[in-house]
């Protein structure tokens, strides 16, 4: 664990890559607007909203979110953001230039379900006296959980896309066909897996917080 944090930036830099991130977005959001482009104006309108998350969790619900967390969200629906919007004067996404986009995007996304996942099973397996959850066990439930919000997600897709057909409407998310569904779920399985692997070290704080409010609420 020690080696993997070595490769990371200090807190200092990692918070301002968070706030380089979170202006890049506004920025985003305001060439969807003067596009005219519903897609791009939801996408970093929702990936702004997720941003503030890490905030509210500390301070509503006293959740630890070190400079890390905050920075592994951050990053996660910024790409996804700039993927929708693509480079500056292109007339194509960074989703159908580059292969692997989406690829990268789904790992990621999938992660922080993971970690979400994670912390919130830990927690529980904390708390309750009677309940203990072997490590292999959590490290099943992460895949599964993953890869059952990834069906929902899927299905969201393909909704969306075939509401923004039928009206004749910009579509806010867009499937690729199901070569891609399955590579979407494998790389939620490669996300999924990561978190299991490496939960531990940087979600203890989180889990921890989780399991003081079902403490409290049980005392």
């Amino acid at each position: 664990m020690r080696s993997l944090a070595r490769w990371l930036p200090s807190p200092r830099r990692q918070r301002q890559l968070t706030y380089l991130m979170e202006v890049g977005l506004v920025g985003m959001l305001f060439v969807g607007v003067d596009r005219g482009n519903a897609g791009i104006v939801i996408n970093t309108a929702v990936a702004l909203a997720v941003t503030q998350l890490p905030a509210v969790l500390e301070r509503d619900y006293e959740i630890p979110m070190d400079p890390r967390l905050t920075l592994w969200i951050t990053t996660a629906v910024f790409l996804h953001a700039f993927g929708v919007v693509g480079l500056p004067g292109g007339t194509t996404t960074l989703y159908t230039d580059i292969w692997w986009w989406d690829h990268l995007t789904h790992a990621l996304s999938a992660s922080l379900v993971a970690a979400a996942g994670y912390a919130t099973v830990r927690a529980f397996d904390e708390h309750a006296d009677g309940v203990h959850l072997p490590q292999r066990f959590v490290a099943v439930f992460i895949l599964l959980f993953v890869l059952a919000f990834g069906v929902l997600w899927e299905i969201l897709e393909f909704a969306i896309a075939l509401s923004a057909d039928t009206f004749g409407i910009d579509a806010v998310l867009t499937q690729y066909g199901l070569g891609d569904t399955m590579l979407d779920f494998v790389f939620n399985s490669i996300g999924a897996l990561l978190v299991a692997l490496w939960g531990g070290a940087y979600l203890t704080d989180v889990s921890g917080a989780i399991r003081e409010r079902f403490d409290s609420r049980t005392d």
